[in-house]
């Protein structure tokens, strides 16, 4: 379990802005942190990895203080089992792929982590390369392993896959699930895209102007938001959901959801992934599998 309480005055887009936030995370969940440009999302990440102290504040990870203003507990960003991805990789340009990942074993660590982490992140053709050779989803790859050699507890990922075009971050969506459930990690994901937040998401927590506005489920969050009014559409479908005698499907749109009514026989037509058209007949939307 995490649990956080900060307080800190920070420099918004409009001026000063007084983040103030206290939530609890249950151990293992994958959760992403949303908002608007300036609601405090990076700054979130950067007070749970201690790049950036509280004005105030207490921090406790699974039962420890990592960090409590009121009795002078504040450990190092060094001395906290957190792993961090940004969105500019920051890899050591003069290194290898291998010798970025040995640079993060932690002391006294065995190098097989980084073993491990080579066949987990599909990296074997790639260890003797330098990070200039390699393609944007190939060095955010690099990226994460590195983040997940020191068996960290918390991982915090800062729009890792912003950059990437809509395939890549496909792929590297799975790589985040798996590493996630194999590594048995507390995932904390800033993200504005839906879809993606949707396929990954145990749980949202929504910030707006420094404060935690929603705590929930995606689809608690963002289905009556972002239902389309359109009458044609080509979407994905995220999830198939039978309610009663009839089946709920959810279609990503662009960055939009929406929900289709459908019986058995064309539920049992679907799976997760699949590309459907999606149209209205007689104001009633209908589902086609393409």
């Amino acid at each position: 379990m995490i649990r956080f309480k900060f307080q800190k005055q920070l420099t918004g887009p409009n001026g000063l802005m007084d983040l103030q936030v206290e939530n609890e995370i249950e151990s293992g969940k994958f959760v992403t942190v949303y908002g608007k440009s300036g609601a405090g999302k990076t700054s979130l990440l950067r007070l749970i990895s201690g790049l950036m102290p509280p004005d105030s504040g207490i921090l406790e990870v699974n039962g420890v203080t990592w960090m409590d203003t009121y009795n002078g507990i504040n450990l190092k960003p060094q001395k906290r089992k957190v792993g961090v991805v940004f969105q500019d990789f920051a890899l050591f340009p003069n290194m290898t792929v291998k010798q970025n990942l040995m640079y993060g074993l932690v002391k006294g660590q065995a190098p097989r982590a980084v073993t491990d982490l080579v066949k987990v992140m599909e990296l074997e053709e790639l260890q003797s390369r330098k990070p200039h050779t390699l393609s944007g989803g190939q060095k955010q790859r690099v990226a994460l392993a590195r983040a997940l050699v020191g068996k960290p507890q918390i991982l915090l990922l800062d729009e890792p896959l912003s950059a990437l075009d809509y395939q890549m971050r496909q792929k590297l969506q799975e790589y985040l699930l798996r590493v996630h459930k194999q590594y048995e990690l507390t995932t904390l994901l800033v993200s504005h895209d839906i879809g993606e937040i949707f396929k990954l998401s145990d749980q949202v927590l929504q910030l707006e102007s420094g404060k935690v506005l929603h705590m929930g489920p995606p689809e608690d969050l963002f289905s009556h938001q972002h239902l389309s009014g359109k009458f044609q559409f080509v979407g994905e479908v995220l999830q198939i959901t039978p309610e009663d005698v009839i089946y709920v499907i959810t279609v990503l749109i662009d960055n939009h959801l929406v929900k289709v009514i459908v019986d058995h026989e064309t539920a049992s037509q679907l799976q997760v992934g699949d590309r459907v058209l999606v149209a209205s007949k007689a104001f009633n939307p209908v589902i086609q599998k393409l």
